[in-house]
């Protein structure tokens, strides 16, 4: 058994996918409608035919309830791994993303999480 798809609730769809894909890095892998709303998944470049990511609409009120107190409470929604993080820090930054937490070494781990600008902290992993 593996993971194929996990999803992650967002206000905005249409600027989810351009944050994931054009400040993150991303790929589209599927855009599709579906009524009000689309199924939009997203995979790393260097994966494509790996886990996918729903930019899933959080029109649900218990949705928007998890969204909002887990984002207050600073508790990341889902965390990526990354290469380098000081590399990836500064490139982020560059390019105007916000950053709640810098990178910071936690044991045998370099940790930074950051706001996806679509009700989200996101934490990025170096191991």
């Amino acid at each position: 058994m593996k993971i194929i798809v996990t999803s992650l609730f967002v206000q905005d769809q249409d600027k989810a996918l351009a944050f994931y894909t054009e400040t993150l890095g991303f790929v589209k892998k599927h855009d599709v409608p579906m009524g009000k709303f689309r199924w939009i998944t997203v995979v790393s470049p260097d994966e494509q035919d790996g886990t996918e990511l729903v930019l899933e609409p959080n029109d649900h009120p218990a949705a928007k309830d998890y969204q909002k107190k887990i984002s207050e409470d600073g508790i990341p929604a889902t965390m990526f791994g990354v290469a380098d993080i000081h590399q990836e820090y500064q490139r982020l930054l560059d390019k105007g993303v916000k950053f709640t937490m810098k990178p910071t070494t936690m044991g045998e781990f370099t940790i930074a999480v950051f706001d996806d600008t679509c009700g989200n902290l996101i934490q990025m992993i170096q191991k």
